[in-house]
């Protein structure tokens, strides 16, 4: 793999969309403007490997607003900025994220940067797993980053995070179309949420897609079983709002939308994590509308 020749100027990269696989990133590590981020998070947060000068991004740490009730929230525009500055990423960097699951959470540090303006990143396909597979170097880990600070500048979206009230209104708009990302065990209730104190079920009303499904083999699907799989559930509604456990995974959903065609998706930031909690906000038990079954008082839960 050649080096980048520093006496070169540099020329911008130009990203092929949404999503880039290692045979598109290998040949471009060290290209000047390029910053690479490990959004990994859990157990494979500190696994021990990464891209070679991957630097991290937080998603359980500085990059979460900590003074919220629900865990990952969205930090405010200041925060994200003097971060993502702290991480070297200028206004002009071209920035890929991956992480050790595949693609997970990597998918959520891509909207999140996003929803704050950024339109020149994109998600590694397969994430770590398939860049090893592919035999492309790796590195020993290191905590932080050390390099230049970068010159950010966050722009805010308004619309690509929502809150309940707009979860609310989007149940109800015969235009919208609900997705939740869980497991279908806890779409339905059938199994008790691994966070404390969350009511089990889902939103009356919204659809479950789980976000493995929108994958084959660690990487994305091909964008017309993308489309086919939000069709089969949102028909001819194009206006999407995505929830899951805590707004991870509901960011995949994004992705995937993205790559279908779908124009705009929303993520409900707070997801079950709030909608869950003991609250006026109802929940319901049970397959769900996509299966065509009515809802009954007895199926919701206060």
């Amino acid at each position: 793999m050649s080096s980048p020749d520093p006496n070169q100027p540099l020329v911008g990269l130009t990203l092929p969309g949404p999503l880039v696989d290692e045979d598109w990133l290998a040949p471009r590590l060290g290209t000047p403007g390029l910053v690479i981020l490990d959004a990994s998070v859990g157990a494979h947060r500190g696994a021990g490997q990464r891209i070679p000068g991957a630097r991290p991004f937080d998603i359980d740490g500085a990059l979460s607003d900590h003074s919220a009730a629900v865990p990952h929230t969205m930090p405010d525009a200041g925060r994200f900025a003097e971060e993502l500055g702290s991480l070297g990423v200028d206004d002009g960097s071209t920035v890929v994220v991956y992480d050790g699951a595949g693609i997970y959470s990597s998918a959520r540090a891509w909207w999140m940067l996003r929803a704050m303006g950024f339109d020149r990143a994109a998600v590694l396909d397969g994430g770590l797993p398939a860049w090893a597979a592919a035999g492309l170097p790796v590195e020993n880990e290191k905590s932080a980053y050390c390099g230049p600070h970068g010159s950010f500048t966050a722009r805010p979206r308004p619309g690509l995070f929502v809150g309940s009230g707009q979860v609310t209104a989007a149940l109800a708009d015969p235009a919208s179309a609900v997705f939740d990302a869980r497991t279908r065990e806890r779409f339905t209730g059938e199994v008790a949420e691994p966070r404390p104190g969350l009511r089990g079920g889902h939103m009356p009303g919204a659809v479950n897609l789980p976000f493995g499904e929108l994958q084959h083999d660690g990487r994305m699907r091909p964008a017309h079983e993308l489309r086919t799989a939000f069709a089969a559930l949102a028909g001819d509604r194009e206006k999407l709002v995505l929830s899951c456990g805590s707004g991870v995974t509901a960011c995949v959903l994004a992705l995937g939308a993205e790559l279908a065609g779908y124009s705009e998706p929303a993520v409900y930031d707070g997801s079950w994590s709030e909608w869950g909690l003991p609250s006026h906000l109802p929940v319901v038990k049970g397959p769900g509308t996509e299966d065509h079954r009515a809802v009954g008082p007895d199926d919701v839960v206060r």
